[in-house]
């Protein structure tokens, strides 16, 4: 016969769990919307600052752009993975995902023999790779809930400094974009070295256009810094957004899962306490019965 007793107190655990993912379903609702709206109104801004990157490089001749550092390309040698994850968990698959992402591509360019190194942002990433044999460039870790374009610069300038001095040769984002509130993809997108999107021809070489101090220096100490520092400030965007909608869908799932559960004990409970009615009934009765005999 079922423990009562043991009975009442999972279905009291059960309700307690129940109440903590509501609540933090609620927090992450009201945060992703948030989210969703910072990375709104940075896309434009990150679309403006590509096109602008565009329009002058149409303009430059190839030969004055390989003076360019952050211009160069070499052979690929050995590739850094900026791999971008939470610091927390209780969201799904959404680091999971990440980290698979990562390992494949790991084995990827091993195969295609290119040294590998990662960049992990996030402590379930740094974790993920604490016991990898591979190269550890730089964790960063407990990072501000809410992205920042500093934290970007940082990581940026680190980044470009990897490359101007040929420590690495090529740098890929591994990253997790926002579709909507359901769909979130994880993406491997292209670094360094600079490479924009294609589309370019549409631009007219203009005679009004004027460029100061020089379109050069404009590219080098305005553009190019801005250019990776906003792309890489995107991309930390699209996987808080992303993050969050996880929690927001995974506790939603733990809710629903744990009401079920409690209407399952709920069920089972008051079976095992009709049973233990009617058994003291039937010893009532036979009681009686035997003290009549």
């Amino acid at each position: 016969m079922a423990n009562l007793k043991a009975i009442r107190q999972r279905i009291k655990s059960v309700q307690n769990t129940k109440k903590i993912t509501s609540a933090m379903r609620l927090v992450a609702a009201a945060k992703v919307r948030r989210a969703q709206m910072r990375n709104s109104a940075a896309r434009p801004f990150t679309s403006k600052v590509v096109q602008m990157l565009q329009q002058i490089v149409h303009e430059v001749s190839p030969i004055d752009l390989q003076d360019l550092p952050l211009l160069k390309k070499r052979p690929i040698k050995k590739v850094a993975l900026i791999i971008i994850s939470s610091d927390r968990g209780l969201c799904g698959g959404y680091n999971g995902n990440v980290i698979k992402k990562a390992i494949l591509r790991i084995q990827e360019l091993m195969q295609e023999g290119k040294e590998v190194a990662v960049i992990p942002v996030g402590l379930k990433a740094a974790s993920a790779f604490k016991r990898v044999k591979i190269e550890k460039i730089r964790n960063y870790t407990q990072l501000p809930a809410v992205p920042t374009v500093e934290e970007a610069k940082m990581i940026a300038e680190n980044v470009c400094e990897l490359y101007v001095k040929k420590q690495i040769d090529a740098v890929e984002i591994i990253g997790t974009d926002f579709v909507n509130m359901i769909r979130q993809e994880v993406k491997i997108k292209n670094y360094f070295p600079i490479t924009l999107p294609e589309g370019v021809d549409h631009f007219p070489k203009s005679a009004e256009t004027l460029y100061e101090p020089t379109l050069m220096e404009l590219m080098e100490e305005e553009l190019l810094p801005k250019y990776v520092e906003n792309v890489l400030y995107q991309a930390l965007l699209e996987a808080s957004a992303s993050e969050l909608a996880a929690r927001m869908n995974a506790m939603s799932n733990a809710t629903t899962n744990a009401k079920e559960l409690i209407d399952g004990l709920t069920l089972i409970y008051n079976k095992a306490r009709q049973g233990n009615i009617t058994q003291e009934l039937l010893e009532i009765v036979a009681g009686a019965e035997a003290l009549k005999g």
